[in-house]
């Protein structure tokens, strides 16, 4: 875990937090159970998820422990997260501080259940791991596959109705908006799901189906259906998608290698 006076974000955290109670009595209470009476960002994460995707069967307190357990296994998850907390910050213009993807942002609340799952999944502990994918998708309307591989500083806006396939890839500093599909053809077996490169947006019910690459820095228009590779840079639209503009190389990408 991070030292908190050597963590940034977590010190900004705080420091919202402690504003919006001051701002806000009534939510005092929510803030400081959620925030300001732990000591580091995974804490927070590790409740909060816990509080959110607890059901009968499987109380809050076991999966806060279950999720601690992954966060302390795997500090790539902790790295993951913060730069998906900075994306949606840098990116989405509705969000204007730090803690509210942290509190609010259901997508971004699935993808870092996700990478608690994929963790499970590569622990071999699969039947957890669906369970917890079954649980995500009634609570925050994503249904991402435990074996998924995503990368850092990606931003799932609103999160609804988003479906992530099992083989599927989606690489650094990604953006998906709501309604976004990552399927396969429905023919093939095996390797069937998209490869999305770093730096993509995908608009808002678009789908991307079968085992084909998306170029880093791509964009795919809302309402697209893409059947065929997407080079770099360039802009998809339309039934089914045809390239209508290249694009300049936008914000450099981060290694590949840096999948959870």
């Amino acid at each position: 875990m991070n030292d908190v006076n050597r963590d940034p974000l977590w010190l900004a955290v705080l420091h919202e937090a402690e504003q919006a109670a001051h701002d806000e009595p009534l939510l005092a209470s929510f803030l400081h159970m959620t925030v300001l009476r732990h000591a580091t960002l995974e804490d927070v994460l590790a409740f909060h998820l816990s509080s959110k995707l607890a059901s009968p069967v499987m109380d809050a307190r076991a999966l806060m422990e279950l999720f601690r357990e992954a966060l302390a296994a795997n500090p790539a998850i902790s790295r993951a997260m913060r730069a998906d907390i900075t994306a949606c910050y840098d990116r989405d213009p509705a969000c204007d501080s730090y803690s509210t993807p942290l509190l609010y942002f259901k997508g971004f609340h699935a993808i870092q259940s996700q990478r608690i799952t994929h963790w499970l999944w590569n622990e071999g502990r699969k039947t957890l791991a669906y369970f917890l994918q079954n649980r995500i998708s009634e609570v925050m309307g994503a249904d991402i596959h435990p074996a998924a591989r995503i990368g850092e500083g990606v931003m799932l806006d609103h999160g609804t109705g988003v479906v992530v396939g099992e083989t599927a890839v989606i690489g650094n500093n990604v953006s998906l908006l709501h309604g976004v599909t990552l399927g396969g053809s429905g023919k093939d077996r095996g390797d069937r799901h998209p490869k999305i490169g770093d730096g993509v947006m995908i608009g808002a019910g678009a789908s991307v189906l079968g085992n084909i690459s998306v170029g880093e820095c791509a964009k795919v228009g809302a309402g697209s259906v893409v059947l065929d590779d997407v080079q770099a840079h360039t802009t998809v639209v339309g039934v089914p998608a045809r390239v209508v503009a290249q694009l300049c190389p936008g914000t450099p990408a981060l290694d590949m290698d840096q999948r959870v």
